[in-house]
């Protein structure tokens, strides 16, 4: 409980920093573009300023470098002027674009939108207006906030698939532990359980109930070696896949509804691959199973293997109520059940079996609401 309430203040506390951090970010760069901006109007109120110095000059020997300094300076803001009888001039604006005639008319019409253009005129004549934009450098300080946010999220989204690793590392450290520590407690009341089938022996209790109880003592056993195979790496052996699938098979009818229909089908003896027998078992049963809850105890499972050129095909069909493709992905995940009661762990460890420990695939063929649902299950041939 502490772990999870750790966890949700860190997430709070980090939403609520990055929030603060991008806020500063927006707000800082605002207020530079604005005095840059400022800045920018400035510079063309000296050109201005400028430009009536050399127009009021008439003494042809006055000293005119400072005026004609500020305009060679100032090349970074492009402007355009029109006079009263609607004359265009231009300065620092692109020569090659210039040689398109609506260039100058989209320019002119964007530097009415963005800035209050400076009149200049000599004692109230030959008036002019001076329109100007932003410089490209100003522009490009637009973009700079968004660089920012994206390396902001882009750090975020480490820290978040770091953390969420590390979660994800210590749930499956702590479902290896519970599993193992299951199958040593199952071990206890197993030893206990086959002295008692010594003794009942000895006492010639009907051999019928014996070997039922034999057959159940048999199962703990195997359900506890699964448990303990959790997190190891397994053997695999060569093994005739036919045999051990039909093994799981017969176990889940014979325990079964009887208005269940179980069918099995191979046209072959024998198909050998590498398998743990004990987990590639829990996979049938876990699918069967499966099987089973979707037609609520009335209806057919079928199963099927047939081999291929390098692959052994396993199929398990049932008639119950399918699902929609949208699921076809997610029932694998873990936690993901439809069921009222269920973890949702059988078909994630299936898949975990299949392609983690015998390199195989698992999937769902098809399915059909109301109609059923067929997986399979894909093996290296030997």
């Amino acid at each position: 409980m502490n772990f999870l309430s750790n966890t949700l203040l860190f997430k709070r506390i980090a939403i609520l920093v990055s929030l603060i951090i991008v806020s500063l970010i927006l707000w800082n760069t605002y207020i530079f573009f604005q005095k840059f901006k400022n800045e920018e109007r400035a510079k063309m109120e000296i050109l201005v300023t400028a430009q009536k110095e050399l127009s009021s000059n008439t003494n042809l020997d006055a000293n005119v470098d400072l005026p004609l300094k500020v305009i060679e300076t100032i090349t970074n803001i492009p402007m355009i002027m029109v006079s009263e009888d609607g004359e265009i001039e231009h300065q620092n604006l692109d020569s090659i674009k210039l040689l398109n005639p609506k260039y100058l008319k989209r320019e002119l019409e964007k530097m009415k939108s963005e800035n209050k253009p400076i009149e200049l005129s000599y004692r109230g004549k030959n008036k002019k207006l001076i329109y100007y934009r932003d410089s490209d450098l100003l522009n490009r300080l637009t973009y700079y906030p968004l660089a920012l946010i994206l390396i902001l999220v882009l750090f975020l989204s480490v820290i978040y698939l770091f953390y969420s690793s590390n979660k994800a590392a210590e749930t499956n450290k702590l479902w290896t532990g519970m599993a193992k520590e299951t199958a040593h407690q199952i071990g206890t009341p197993l030893s206990s359980l086959l002295g008692w089938i010594a003794i009942l022996k000895m006492e010639k209790v009907d051999d019928k109930y014996v070997e039922e109880i034999e057959k159940d003592v048999s199962r703990l056993n195997t359900i506890a070696n699964r448990f303990s195979k959790i997190g190891s790496t397994p053997e695999l052996k060569k093994q005739n896949i036919i045999a051990v699938t039909k093994k799981a098979f017969d176990y889940l009818e014979s325990r079964s509804s009887k208005q269940i229909s179980f069918s099995f089908r191979t046209s072959e003896d024998e198909i050998l691959t590498n398998l743990n027998a004990e987990l590639f078992g829990w996979v049938i049963e876990n699918l069967i199973k499966n099987a089973i809850d979707a037609m609520s105890g009335i209806g057919a499972v079928s199963l099927s293997i047939e081999h291929m050129q390098k692959k052994v095909k396993i199929t398990i069909s049932d008639t119950g109520k399918g699902m929609p493709k949208n699921m076809f992905q997610q029932i694998f995940k873990p936690g993901f059940t439809t069921k009222k009661r269920g973890w949702g762990l059988g078909l994630s460890l299936s898949k975990r079996i299949v392609q983690d420990y015998h390199k195989g695939k698992i999937f769902v063929q098809q399915s059909e609401i109301g109609k059923g649902t067929t997986f399979e299950v894909l093996l290296d041939r030997i």
